[in-house]
């Protein structure tokens, strides 16, 4: 139970005096109590030279003793004995008093002081006394007015406020005094220590027994037939309903019958009792709440008089007066019942009974007067003594309601103190947090405990600690674990309970290792479900003493056996609490990668130390490390606890659900490799191993494990899907160029097994295959097959046009070195090497020309061809024609190559007709078709003049040919009949120049009329013929013709003509420019 105030005595009435206190105010240091004489004493209250005894004081204590958990006994002060006088020690002095008499006023009323007030702000004192109500003076208490129309009055209230003027801004102290006088409520304001104006009166229906300020203007009346709002500056009076009464008045909420607190109220039935009822009771709680009671029932309502949703406070029987002392809420039993409750407003549960003899009043000073944080000190009273209750420190409360289990009560109290009270209120809060979230977890609540963890942010370590050594590894808090694995039994446990620190819970787990194929085992669920106590709720914290002693007694029993019958429940059990462990580590986990990098860096780096930081700087991510006191590495820190969370969430996917495993690994994560790499090659799940070492950037030990898979030899069974080099190849396809060693190393048993596949790790159409350093990997494969560094390059210079000279000339270099080698299965495969060198030394232009040329036997037919294409490349047409005329003897192929060397240099002219241009200029340069037909009609020796493809070539490109030089060439014995086709090609190419020429005229003179038409009539001519345009556009102007827009005669002014026939004048063409609309018109001529 809490202990949040003690008692101690401060005024006590002496045994001869026969006065009764009726009445006290407390203000400051000073202490007003009224008799029942009409005497008004005043009392300095002294501070206490020690601090109030904590919990645990024992009886007799001045400040109070705590009896049992429940109940705290003040008693009246018992004088301390007096140490006995020695050599070496000097007398204790006595006692100081706790309050001494100042003064005391005997005529200070005829009648017992019924009420005291003060309105600190005008001065006075304000008394209630034989029915009437006076002002006094605050210092010298002489009376300055007795208010005549208070005659009958019951109580008052008092309240000081600063009001800022609307007009102005500026802010005043406004004190207001209400009476309540039979039905009547009379107002006295005054401001700024001035008296404003008369006094107000309001009648309600009924007599006012009670009167609390809700507001600086509002006030809330208790009456026998319910409790009224009453706005003191608009007279409004609001009947305060209970829930639900608006709508059973039938919508007439001024119904007394649905008003809170009346007579004929349910449960409320007073007759045959003397006619008594009870008072109406109001307090005023913080934030903006009041607490309306009467009897047994309770309201609580909002400044407004609105009632709330809150359930009525449990109180055993009816107060006799209420009041707040922040933050709690107080309750003065009846004198009989002799005790003050302490509740939570918020919760409504009893947090403390302090038991006080004969108490008849409750006196907490107003927040103007009294500080609302300072002391506490407030007051109770009965006839004959008055005790000022201390406070304990905040922190004390809630380490006392953390002690005991009342995590609810101690969060409810954090979230109504201010931040400035506390020291660390946001750590207090998450760490009580913590502490409910590990109860809830003891008592197998798996979900509802996590989600407060993470509601609570506690740091991961801390929750994952909770879990057996197959979850949490080395973190776990096992207690004692046999040699052999076993659960060990309480004897064994109890050797060990007095060396560590004392626990409320015992855990009882063994150690085992985890096997797929088994269940889960007693070791790894013995210690969440096997002999735990269970952490009572709030609620129950406040049941009797007997009944909690019964459950200590309880949770020191010895827990029950483990039997083979409760096997399957535990299992059920153990697996919910990692199902929902893993849900609070998954969310950790995106809430921790915000702040940190998969390479370990932070995404935000932290601020450099400066003297505007605090002492203590933390990040925002300092509530995930558990130790964060002292000189922190976070970044270290904040890596360690990422690398926790990621290991211990594949070990519970691995006991619950293990094909969850790979959705985790397969993504960047911080997984401890060892731990992973272990587990998963314990199980079988190979492929799951790949995936982790290849996130995890460990790519040898992944290329190891693929190559012994790949080949066949490890001792387990594999997968057939890593049997093979296809996924040593794909995995080699996603490693970066800059592993470019790696990929070499394991690139080569792919190849040697199957080269086709294996090539695909440097010929795939991927950015890395593309990106290879392509030296290294030529010199690779050239060192493993010619074959291969030839396939390679003819993709790079293919594929992705790579212009480097070197590639271009190894690659004609490996073609005839492979070519000369002369290992090939049949002709037919060496032709087809043939014919790709060929191709590659016509469409390339980037190895060297001489070189090649050089390494090209003029002896070796299979050069041949080879060696013209290379001359081609020089220039030397003459020698490649001589190649394939006289060593090769292809015609056809002397033929296309002229035809290719014309056409390439023919192909920048535009003329329609470029065979022909030759016609006109027999003295130009022979071409190329004239050194084939020289070497076919005029042959070097020994070689004799070849007439039939010369006749050929003359009939098919004789109009290429200059007509003189090539009717030398021809003897004066050759018939002119074989001439015939020849001639004839020439005269059809004369004639389709000129045809050309000729079309090409009409069309330029259709053009030209088309040209001088649109001129001359206009381009809408055929459209509008009766209308002229063109150059034919014409207005006339006589006198009758005015300007378009100023309506005047022209005259012998400059004239604007729009397209569509109006005349302006010149100046006036802007005044016209957009009429008829907003469409701009043509311009004008």
């Amino acid at each position: 139970m809490l202990s949040a105030f003690s008692a101690r005595p401060i005024v006590e009435l002496k045994q001869r005096d026969k006065s009764k206190i009726e009445s006290i105010l407390a203000y400051g240091d000073r202490v007003l109590v009224g008799l029942n004489t009409g005497a008004l004493r005043i009392y300095r209250v002294n501070e206490e030279a020690d601090p109030p005894a904590q919990n645990g004081a024992e009886k007799g204590d001045t400040n109070g003793d705590v009896n049992g958990d429940t109940t705290t006994t003040a008693t009246a002060p018992a004088p301390a004995p007096t140490p006995t006088p020695t050599p070496t020690t000097t007398p204790a002095p006595p006692p100081a008093k706790a309050a001494d008499l100042l003064r005391e006023e005997e005529k200070f009323s005829r009648r017992p002081i019924q009420q005291l007030a003060i309105i600190k702000e005008a001065n006075i004192l304000v008394s209630l006394s034989d029915n009437h109500v006076s002002i006094h003076d605050l210092h010298t208490y002489q009376l300055q007015e007795k208010l005549e129309k208070t005659r009958g009055a019951t109580t008052f209230a008092a309240a000081s406020n600063i009001v800022k003027d609307p007009t102005t801004g500026i802010p005043s102290i406004v004190s207001r005094l209400a009476v309540a006088v039979k039905r009547k409520i009379i107002l006295w304001t005054w401001q700024d220590m001035e008296l404003s104006g008369d006094a107000t009166e309001l009648a309600l229906i009924a007599s006012v027994k009670s009167l609390t300020w809700a507001t600086g203007t509002k006030l809330v009346a208790g009456m026998d037939p319910g409790f009224v709002m009453v706005d003191m500056d608009t007279q409004h009076v609001q009947d305060i309903v209970k829930p639900g009464a608006m709508g059973d008045a039938g919508g007439q909420g001024g119904q007394g019958g649905a008003r809170f607190g009346a007579v004929s109220s349910s449960g409320m039935g007073y007759m045959g009792m003397g006619s008594w009822v009870p008072k109406p009771l109001a307090t005023r709680l913080g934030e903006g709440q009041m607490l309306l009671a009467k009897d047994v029932n309770s309201l609580f309502i909002d400044s407004d008089g609105n009632a709330l949703d809150k359930r009525q406070v449990p109180w055993p029987f009816a107060p006799e007066m209420l009041a707040y002392s922040y933050p709690y809420m107080l309750a003065l039993q009846a004198p009989s019942k002799g005790s003050l409750e302490v509740r939570n407003p918020d919760t409504l549960n009893l947090l403390q009974s302090i038991s006080l003899p004969n108490v008849t009043f409750l006196h907490v000073p107003q927040p103007n007067i009294s500080l609302a944080h300072a002391g506490k000190g407030f007051l109770v009273a009965s006839d004959r003594c008055i005790w000022r209750m201390g406070a304990q420190s905040y922190e004390t409360q809630i380490d006392q309601l953390t002690a005991s289990g009342r995590y609810d009560e101690a969060l409810s109290l954090l979230n109504m103190l201010e931040d400035t009270l506390l020291q660390d209120k946001e750590g207090r809060v998450r760490e009580i947090k913590t502490l409910k979230a590990e109860a809830l977890f003891h008592d197998k609540k798996w979900h509802d405990a996590m989600d407060l963890f993470i509601d609570a942010k506690a740091p991961p370590e801390r929750v994952i600690a909770l879990f057996p050594r197959a979850v949490a590894g080395d973190l776990s808090h096992e207690e004692s674990v046999k040699g052999d694995g076993s659960v060990a039994d309480e004897e064994e446990l109890e050797g060990e309970k007095h060396a560590e620190d004392s626990e409320d819970i015992k855990k009882i787990s063994r150690e085992s290792t985890f096997n797929p194929a088994t269940t889960i085992g007693r070791s790894m669920m013995g210690r969440l479900v096997g002999g735990h106590k269970k952490v009572d709720s709030d609620v129950a914290s406040i049941r009797s003493s007997v009944r909690e002693d019964a459950a200590e007694t309880a949770s020191i029993r010895p827990p029950k056996k483990v039997t083979e019958t409760t096997q399957p429940d535990k299992q059920v059990d153990f697996s919910n609490a990692v199902r929902a462990l893993q849900s609070y580590l998954a969310q950790c986990r995106v809430q921790i990668k915000r702040y940190i990098d998969t390479d370990g860096k932070l995404k935000e780096p932290l601020p450099a130390p400066s003297d505007s930081q605090p002492e203590e700087y933390k990040p925002l991510f300092h509530y995930f490390i558990q130790d964060s006191a002292g000189e922190v590495d976070w970044t270290a820190k904040l890596l360690n606890v990422a690398q926790l969370v990621d290991t211990t969430l594949f070990r519970a996917y691995m006991l619950t659900k293990s094909t969850l495993a790979g959705s985790l690994f397969r993504l960047p994560n911080f997984c401890e490799p060892d731990v992973v790499q272990e587990k998963l090659y314990e199980t079988g799940r190979y492929a799951d191993l790949i995936d982790f070492l290849h996130g995890k950037k460990l790519h040898r030990q992944a290329l190891e494990l693929l190559e012994k898979f790949g080949k066949n030899e490890a001792d387990e069974e594999v997968a057939s899907a890593l049997q093979g080099p296809q996924r040593t190849v794909g995995y080699l396809q996603q490693l970066p160029p800059e592993m470019i060693d790696l990929i070499l190393e394991f690139a080569e048993w792919p190849l040697r097994t199957d080269p086709g596949l294996g090539m695909d790790v440097f010929l795939a159409d991927t950015e890395n295959a593309e990106t290879l350093p392509r030296q290294r990997v030529l010199e690779f494969l050239e060192k493993l097959d010619l074959k291969l560094a030839v396939k390679y390059l003819e993709h790079i210079i293919e594929e992705l046009n790579d212009l480097t000279p070197d590639f271009h000339q190894k690659l004609v270099d490996l073609f005839l070195e492979r070519l000369r080698s002369g290992e090939f299965e049949d002709d037919e495969e060496k032709g087809r090497w043939r014919e790709r060198l060929q191709t590659f030394l016509k469409t390339s232009s980037n190895y060297n020309n001489y070189r090649v040329f050089k390494q090209l036997s003029p002896d070796d037919p299979d050069f041949f061809e080879s060696r013209a294409i290379v001359l081609s490349k020089m220039g030397q047409h003459k020698q490649a024609l001589q190649i394939y005329v006289f060593q090769l003897k292809d015609y056809v192929k002397a033929e296309e190559y002229c035809n290719n060397i014309f056409l390439a240099a023919t192909a920048p002219i535009t003329s329609p007709h470029p065979q022909a241009q030759n016609t006109e200029k027999d003295t130009q340069e022979p071409s190329i078709y004239h050194t084939l037909l020289s070497l076919y009609l005029t042959p070097p020796p020994p070689h004799s003049a070849n007439w039939p493809p010369a006749l050929e070539l003359l009939s098919k490109h004789g109009a290429r040919l200059p007509a003189a030089t090539t009717l030398d060439l021809v003897p004066p014995s050759l018939p002119v009949a074989d001439l015939e086709s020849y001639f004839k090609g020439r005269i059809r190419a004369a004639n389709s120049l000129l045809n050309s020429e000729r079309i090409v005229a009409r069309l330029r003179g259709v053009e030209k009329m088309g040209v001088e038409s649109s001129l001359l009539l206009g381009s809408d001519f055929e459209k509008n013929p009766h209308k002229p345009g063109g150059l034919n556009r014409r207005v006339v102007v006589d006198e009758d013709r005015h300007c378009a827009v100023c309506h005047k005669r022209f005259g012998g002014s400059a004239i604007r003509v729009w397209p569509d026939g109006s005349v302006v004048h010149s100046g006036c063409m802007r005044g016209s420019v957009g009429r008829g609309g907003s469409v701009e018109r043509p311009r004008a001529w």
